[in-house]
């Protein structure tokens, strides 16, 4: 067979992934700017040998989850007990399946977690707290919890816990990626440590299908910012709306983070269709961002263009 007659039909495969909106240090930007493009590019180099955009999105936040630069899996926020509690949400468009976990405290890589929930068959749609714990021991992804603090995160909960403003008013490290495959189908993964100093077994919008993350056979969406902002306002899901009703991604993003700052919120969001097209917004100072398009070409950047 010609190899082109064998990819007729087929899509352009594309991604884009986020690392976190909030006021990103100078000092810090480097880091981040590495680790959205080690993301982007592993899970691209799975969509160019016709993997599916579900395995590309989880591929990538992986990459991120494995960075202790950023708020998800390993060197995460402590919570107000000073321990690890993370959530994740992956979200398959073709079939509107999806696996969240939330306030998992046991797992390094808790999108695999959710990806595992999403296959299971009959299973629950998300899990969370001791039921997540449990299912990470189930699947053989559980670790010990110690093993996702890092020594900077200690030192910083220490001396948050004395009084020291150490934070950003809006530090959040939230990981996320959305992408196409050549089938056309679509995905999203978000994956987040969540809040400095957050009560026992808080949730923000990461986890939530609809908030932190959406995925369609029209668009897919991933969010960062002030959670309960976006929750309010469904936001993946309204910004996957306003695709379907024929914005293009970059008209939809904008949108979205102008309806979150309409009831003083703050955030990013990313997103893809499935003719390929990408977009994004944020209204936070810095939103660490990566994305490889439909021609192969490469672009990342941290602050508003």
């Amino acid at each position: 067979m010609n190899p082109k007659n064998a990819l007729q039909g087929l899509n352009n495969p594309a991604i884009i992934v986020h690392g976190g909106a909030w006021s990103i240090p100078d000092d810090l930007k480097a880091e981040h700017l590495v680790g959205v493009i080690n993301a982007v590019k592993t899970g691209y180099q799975i969509l160019v040998e016709h993997g599916s955009a579900l395995e590309a999105v989880e591929r990538a936040v992986v990459c991120m989850e494995e960075d202790p630069t950023f708020d998800a899996g390993i060197g995460s926020f402590l919570n107000e007990e000073g321990y690890v509690e993370l959530d994740a949400l992956i979200m398959d468009g073709n079939t509107l399946n999806a696996g969240a976990i939330g306030a998992v405290s046991n797992c390094r890589n808790p999108i695999i977690l959710a990806r595992r929930l999403l296959e299971k068959i009959n299973s629950p749609m998300m899990l969370v707290g001791r039921g997540a714990d449990k299912f990470a021991e189930k699947v053989g992804l559980s670790c010990d919890p110690k093993e996702l603090i890092i020594p900077r995160e200690q030192e910083r909960w220490e001396k948050g816990n004395v009084g020291k403003d150490i934070f950003s008013p809006n530090a959040k490290g939230t990981v996320g990626a959305v992408a196409v495959d050549m089938n056309g189908h679509l995905a999203s993964a978000t994956s987040t440590g969540g809040s400095p100093f957050k009560m026992i077994g808080r949730l923000g919008d990461s986890p939530l299908i609809g908030s932190g993350g959406y995925a369609s056979e029209v668009a897919a969406a991933s969010s960062t910012g002030h959670g309960e902002s976006f929750m309010k306002l469904n936001a993946a899901k309204l910004a996957i709306d306003l695709v379907e009703q024929g914005h293009t991604p970059q008209m939809a993003a904008k949108i979205v983070i102008e309806k979150i700052a309409s009831i003083n919120g703050y955030g990013g969001i990313i997103i893809i269709d499935k003719q390929s097209r990408l977009g994004f917004h944020f209204s936070t100072t810095r939103m660490a961002y990566a994305s490889i398009s439909k021609e192969g070409h490469l672009d990342s950047g941290i602050d508003p263009k």
